[in-house]
């Protein structure tokens, strides 16, 4: 899908400002979603159907790109996905009533999961062999950076103008994104165009099994996960589903979606580490935030300044990263990013209500440096026994498994709290009685008496503020264990470096595509 007369960097620009564009849109929306509730009359639950819509139809989509694209060809798919996102943008920011934002925004994920899984394979092919490090590096700039400059971006475009201007700001981006991939981009000489019949069953069966399994990890939390009827229904519909998914595609000649490629061992240990990456990853963008507003006081714009040593160090690390692949090899960088992760979320896991901006600087550091390497390496490693006909599909596995992984890792960690605050909030409510405990409760009866109150009046108020020290000391446990328990599954999951490769890139392949 590349131009052979066109540099490689102007390919790269080009792919990813529409691999941003998709990839920002999952988190832009979120702090603008009690503006769009507010506006369109709709409940809390009923509006994030919005953000739910738009992840859904990513995780459908990308499984079925390779398909997509052999049969209709990669840049005609890929024009058409900037054209339809670009007009469901616009349609999502005119749009009057619930019903037709949700319906714009599953237009717009779907056509955003080819955006965000193409580019990858692009890369991949217009960077000769010795960079194919700095090519992810490039492509996680974009997959990681975007869904933390989200929230910032969303809320500062809800508060400067209004909410749908969350979508508009994509209609001009599309625009001249559409110009530029059909000036430089073009269909692979390797890439196979086949007529052949449509696995209509494997479709089915992904669409049912993959949908019902998200669907129930979006909601899941909501209904209080196997006490809601309709999350237990929802989760043997994504198990059968699922299964028949699985025997379908491994059996048919003509699949839907090439599963037969997690076969190779290296392709498969990359894609699980990638996709425990992205549980990680997308667990603690969604918590930390959290521990930030409600535990520390801050707002949507200051939590995202906060948050903002992260995604400097991806910034910065990414293209570090991706250039060491060669000389360090994808096992040792692994390595060295598992290491700053586990620093990382060790350090998180120690907070209190007392922690300060300056104490979240060193481990957002070490996480974000430890993401960058995690990132370029895997993504590289991945791909790098893969056939170049079989490169788009190999892509929409990779990506498919790190997306569904990284709502596993949100609902996850969202249960986690709900669980961890009251488990921790009924151990220090036994303490309630101790001595310090009854020593502080007199102490503030005393002040409040002797500012004027009646001693009943005193003794409910101190009651009342014993209470909410409890409850934030149990949320400050619960984040905590979340952190050092993230932290524990990395280091279980560190043997698996051993099936990839421990060299990097070994000669230039002879079809290299560069400038």
């Amino acid at each position: 899908m590349t131009g052979r007369h066109h540099n490689k960097w102007v390919i790269a620009g080009t792919v990813m400002i529409g691999n941003i564009m998709a990839v920002l849109d999952s988190s832009i929306v979120n702090v603008a979603l009690p503006d769009m509730g507010g506006n369109l009359g709709a409940t809390i639950e009923e509006i994030t159907w919005v953000v739910t819509g738009y992840i859904l139809a990513n995780v459908l989509v990308m499984p079925i790109v390779g398909m997509l694209s052999s049969r209709y060809g990669r840049k005609r798919m890929y024009l058409l996905s900037i054209a339809v996102f670009t007009a469901a943008s616009m349609a999502c920011g005119m749009s009057t009533s619930l019903g037709m934002l949700v319906a714009y925004r599953v237009l717009q994920g779907m056509a955003g999961g080819i955006l965000i899984t193409v580019p990858q394979a692009v890369l991949r092919e217009s960077f000769p062999g010795h960079e194919q490090g700095l090519a992810m590096g490039i492509y996680g700039m974009g997959v990681v950076l975007a869904p933390a400059i989200g929230p910032t971006l969303g809320g500062w475009l809800t508060d400067r103008y209004s909410w749908p201007w969350v979508f508009f700001i994509n209609v001009p981006i599309g625009l001249l994104n559409l110009i530029m991939v059909q000036r430089v981009i073009e269909d692979p000489p390797y890439l196979e165009r086949t007529k052949a019949k449509i696995d209509f069953p494997g479709l089915g069966f992904m669409i049912v099994g993959l949908g019902a399994f998200q669907l129930m990890l979006e909601e899941g939390q909501r209904d209080d996960w196997f006490q809601s009827t309709f999350i237990v229904r929802l989760a043997v519909i994504a198990a059968v589903g699922i299964v028949l998914f699985l025997w379908r595609e491994l059996t048919t000649d003509r699949p839907a979606a090439n599963l037969r490629i997690l076969k190779n061992p290296t392709f498969g240990a990359a894609t699980f580490l990638g996709g425990i990456m992205g549980a990680g990853l997308s667990g603690s963008l969604f918590i930390l935030p959290m521990f930030l507003e409600r535990l520390l006081g801050y707002n949507a714009m200051d939590a995202g300044i906060a948050l903002m040593p992260r995604s400097l160090a991806m910034l910065v690390c990414m293209p570090i990263a991706g250039r060491a692949y060669n000389r360090v090899g994808p096992r040792l960088m692994v390595l060295f990013g598992l290491g700053f992760i586990v620093a990382g979320y060790w350090q998180l896991g120690h907070m209190s209500i007392d922690t300060g901006i300056w104490n979240l600087v060193v481990p957002q550091l070490c996480t974000g440096t430890g993401f960058s390497f995690l990132f370029a390496a895997l993504s590289t490693a991945a791909l790098s026994k893969i056939d170049r006909a079989q490169m788009t599909a190999a892509t929409g596995l990779y990506n498919v498994v790190r997306q569904v992984m990284g709502s596993i890792g949100i609902a996850t960690v969202a249960t986690m709290l709900t669980h961890g605050q009251s488990r921790f909030y009924a151990m220090l409510a036994e303490d309630s009685s101790s001595p310090i405990a009854r020593n502080w409760l007199g102490a503030v009866t005393h002040a409040t008496q002797a500012a004027g109150a009646s001693l009943y009046d005193a003794e409910r108020k101190a009651l009342q503020l014993l209470g909410l020290k409890v409850s934030a000391q149990a949320a400050v446990l619960s984040y905590n264990h979340i952190f050092l328990v993230v932290a524990g599954v990395f280091v279980i999951v560190s043997p698996l470096v051993m099936l990839l490769p421990f060299h990097g890139y070994r000669g230039e392949p002879a079809e290299a595509i560069a400038e």
